[in-house]
């Protein structure tokens, strides 16, 4: 039997309150176990009911106070099941947990987040995230970007890597920007919003390296015979503000979401699984392939009980493009 919602120490007293009335969670809190399991688009969290509740009339304490067990989607290991985006709900959780609002020093995701929260049934957590975007960039404007990659509150609404436009000389009018006007930290230049997907002078020079892993079977025949199966998954390595600027709303973010503008990572990965794709993005964005290595191991043979005059073989294979 679940404890008493009094006795937890959580927020709101953890639950609902008695005297809520009839119908609001008494039934629910001595169904439901004290400890639940989420399964958030594939993401597990394992947090107390009296956490989910926390928030009268969310979505969630709908859910938990106001519905059976049996009547909640679960999944084949028999968590309940939400078919949310389950990386910003850790986010949501923790609002849950103390009706704080903490986010990371560099957060891309804010306005996803209060979609997740007026999904939920948030009020006050959409009001606080609508007000952070205002402060940031003027409204529902995407906030600015400082030349070292920080976000700016007091700078107007920029894309990644604006140039800044040089002062006026004494006496003369203002210059048009130009490509030296502003540089990286590594002493590159910046670029404008027009420079970004094209051939023009003043672009930042980087590296991205793409890599998959493939399989494929090769019988009798060799490469007559030769059956090549689909690519997983295509991963992005380098600068976090190149991969940004060349594969945009494609990159799927989710295993490095806090990671800065200017830093590295090797962690992104592509939401489609067509080489072809991402070298055609690469080279609208001004990048040339500079090398390519591959390997490949025989991983099942018949021998090893495969089937009869297969192989099968296992390669990786990495691309590394560069933009001057």
């Amino acid at each position: 039997m679940a404890l008493a919602d009094s006795a937890r120490g959580l927020p709101n007293g953890g639950g609902v309150s008695p005297a809520a009335g009839p119908g609001s969670g008494a039934a629910g809190s001595s169904a439901f176990p004290e400890i639940v399991e989420l399964n958030v688009g594939g993401q597990v969290y394992v947090t107390r009911r009296g956490t989910v509740v926390s928030v009268r009339d969310s979505l969630l304490w709908r859910m938990f106070s106001q519905q059976q067990p049996g009547e909640l989607p679960r999944d084949s290991k028999g968590r309940f099941f939400l078919d949310r985006d389950g990386f910003l709900f850790r986010y949501i959780l923790d609002y849950l947990r103390d009706l704080q609002l903490v986010l990371p020093e560099h957060f891309p995701e804010r306005s996803r987040l209060q979609r997740e929260a007026e999904y939920f049934q948030l009020p006050e957590l959409a009001r606080r995230l609508a007000q952070g975007r205002g402060a940031a960039g003027g409204g529902t404007r995407p906030a600015a970007l400082n030349r070292d990659g920080s976000l700016c509150a007091d700078e107007p609404p920029a894309l990644l890597g604006y140039l800044e436009a040089e002062p006026p000389e004494a006496g003369g009018a203002a210059s048009a920007p130009s490509p030296t006007s502003s540089r990286s930290p590594s002493g590159g230049p910046l670029l404008t919003p027009s420079q970004s997907l094209d051939g023009g002078a003043g672009r930042r020079s980087g590296y991205i390296t793409i890599g998959y892993r493939g399989s494929y079977t090769i019988g009798r025949e060799a490469q007559a015979d030769a059956k090549f199966r689909r690519v997983a998954r295509i991963t992005v390595c380098g600068k976090t503000a190149l991969a940004k600027e060349v594969f945009g709303e494609t990159l799927n973010e989710s295993r490095d979401p806090d990671r800065p503008p200017e830093r590295y990572t090797a962690r992104y990965y592509l939401k489609f699984n067509f080489l072809e794709q991402a070298f055609d993005r690469l080279s609208e964005a001004g990048f040339r392939m500079a090398a390519c290595s591959s390997t490949g191991t025989c991983a099942f043979a018949p021998e090893q009980g495969g089937p009869a005059d297969d192989k099968i073989w296992t390669s990786y294979t990495e691309y590394v493009f560069c933009r001057d």
